[in-house]
């Protein structure tokens, strides 16, 4: 039997042998955009208009479409990687705009499409990037940061990997190694910009089950872009579906995901029934 108590904002889980595990309590966080028009230097108009957006609080929030539909431009702006021409994000009513760098990596964590790193970096010392936001430039590694650490690497199922250089790594590893460094941060938001992608089946569920992990157990406010619309209506509490860089649905995945759906944002004629864990997807051919 596991014994879980709170401690000035740290939860101390005991077993029954009694070890202790610490985790910090999160107070979850809602993020909100509203009037958004988003673009790029190069681009005449907005790639993205999105009148109204919410990422609910301690609830996972996917956002799914087709190629070039704008889920990772959207993912960009909520992120403030990427400032909006129009409109305004807000982190629990704080607009992001206005928090320093290092507050902002204090309260919101992303893990964007690419990331390349010296491949004779350790997974561990990966993990410790994490920990930037929390110390001062010449600052030492404190006992909350190695604490940290060993709590990401553990979520993210890499422990044994450590020692392991990120070069010596499958694609998996590494991605879940960069899992473990954002985790590292100890957000209250996390924003992932199609974490799956390039994965195998088998690291592909272990990456959404430590997501479903994160909000479930710790509160965690999470937005994915995922292109799998039957893992992310397993996966996720929220549905946001993009067509043409406007939201064409959102809402929970029973409501969202239908066959008119499937056909007019993605293009493809399925069957959409009722499974244990959400809706099931059957496609059937492209339209």
């Amino acid at each position: 039997m596991t014994e879980r108590i709170s401690d000035g904002g740290i939860v101390v889980e005991r077993d029954a042998e009694g070890r202790e595990r610490k985790e910090r309590e999160v107070d979850s966080s809602e993020l909100l955009g509203k009037e958004l028009e988003i673009g790029y230097p190069d681009t005449d108009e907005p790639v993205v208009e999105c009148e109204s957006i919410v990422v609910p609080a301690g609830e996972i929030t996917a956002l799914v479409g087709p190629n070039g539909s704008g889920k990772s431009t959207l993912l960009k702006a909520l992120s403030r990687e990427l400032d909006p021409e129009n409109g305004t994000v807000r982190l629990d009513g704080e607009d992001v705009q206005t928090l320093g760098t290092k507050a902002l990596a204090r309260k919101l964590g992303l893990l964007s499409q690419e990331n390349e790193s010296p491949g004779n970096l350790t997974v561990e010392e990966l993990t410790h990037h994490g920990r930037y936001p929390h110390r001062g430039f010449f600052d030492s590694r404190t006992e909350d940061d190695h604490e940290a650490v060993e709590r990401a690497l553990e979520l993210a199922g890499v422990s044994h990997l450590r020692d392991e250089e990120m070069g010596s790594l499958s694609g998996g590893q590494r991605q879940l190694a960069w899992i473990a460094m954002v985790l590292a941060q100890d957000t209250d938001v996390l924003l992932l910009d199609e974490p799956t992608t390039y994965l195998d089946l088998r690291h592909q569920l272990r990456v959404l089950e430590v997501v479903r992990t994160l909000a479930r157990e710790r509160g965690l406010t999470i937005a994915i872009v995922l292109h799998d619309i039957a893992q992310a209506a397993r996966y996720a509490d929220n549905l946001v579906a993009l067509r043409d860089g406007e939201p064409y649905d959102w809402g929970p995945p029973g409501e969202v995901v239908t066959e008119e759906l499937l056909a007019d944002v993605f293009g493809v004629e399925a069957a959409v029934g009722v499974g244990p864990e959400g809706p099931v997807v059957t496609p059937r051919r492209p339209l």
